[in-house]
């Protein structure tokens, strides 16, 4: 079998060092069991004891990170939900993001090991994988499944922590203008985008919601918030607490009409794209 493109061997490696079984292992790859085992002797890596062909072990991973709410839990709550992915048939989730710092900041709050997925032609995005099958039966407990873009539920979130959930929303699927004058967030999900629209709206902000269609003809929502003192105000309630040492241009754009913030955020933080 050919080793796919763009797979190198510290790939390979790292996705053996997970304890993924060979038979995913080869899919992912191009490789077979015998091929993926010379690269791990040839590299000098301690064999694991032979892993099955059923369902995947999980990496290194707090199993319990969904179980326990935190600032930190609820801000990747928010990311998997916009950007992330329970996988079909197979106890994994995974995280894409340009930016590799949001990947390894997630690990590191999930007590993770870094596993990346495989590159490609058409596969240039950093992915991180997790598998465990503990937190993706506490996920599908929360509404959250394979193919959420169209189902998923809005979670029921402590109130303390629901700000952070929102940042991890926004900084997950958000896009903020340059001007620093409207947010919206795309879901395709009716129940998610009118509960988010909902707070929104509770929390004084001047948002609407509009429909559209996909190119598959499927609805999709756009949840707006407008104006400057609008967007200042949500800046003001979802950085209230801070993760990480670094900002993205979200917050930077939203932030920039309060001398306050952009202040605060352009000394204390690295600011990436």
């Amino acid at each position: 079998m050919p080793r796919k493109p763009g797979i190198s061997d510290e790939y390979i490696i790292n996705l053996y060092k997970s304890q993924m079984p060979y038979k995913e292992m080869s899919e992912r790859t191009g490789l077979s069991d015998r091929a993926i085992r010379n690269v791990i002797v040839k590299h000098g890596i301690p064999m694991n004891r032979e892993q099955s062909s059923g369902q995947p072990r999980k990496n290194k991973v707090n199993e319990d990170f969904f179980n326990v709410w935190s600032h930190e839990m609820a801000w990747v709550l928010g990311l998997l939900i916009t950007d992330g992915t329970v996988h079909k048939n197979k106890y994994t989730i995974s995280f894409a993001q340009k930016e590799e710092r949001i990947l390894k900041l997630i690990a590191n709050l999930m007590s993770a090991d870094y596993v990346l997925g495989g590159f490609g032609p058409t596969k240039k995005t950093p992915t991180l994988i997790i598998n465990s099958k503990k937190i993706v039966i506490d996920l599908n407990a929360m509404g959250i499944f394979h193919n959420k873009s169209l189902s998923v539920p809005f979670p029921q979130i402590p109130a303390e922590y629901l700000p952070t959930f929102i940042r991890g929303v926004i900084d997950g699927d958000g896009w903020v203008d340059r001007e620093g004058y409207t947010m919206h967030v795309t879901s395709g999900s009716k129940n998610f985008s009118t509960s988010l629209h909902s707070i929104f709206t509770s929390w004084n902000l001047n948002s609407d919601i509009v429909e559209q269609k996909s190119q598959t003809g499927n609805p999709i929502y756009r949840i707006w918030v407008r104006g400057k003192e609008s967007i200042v105000q949500l800046a003001k309630l979802i950085y209230i607490v801070e993760i990480g040492n670094f900002i993205t241009y979200k917050r930077l754009r939203m932030s920039q009409h309060s001398k306050e913030i952009w202040s605060y955020s352009e000394k204390k933080f690295e600011i990436i794209n």
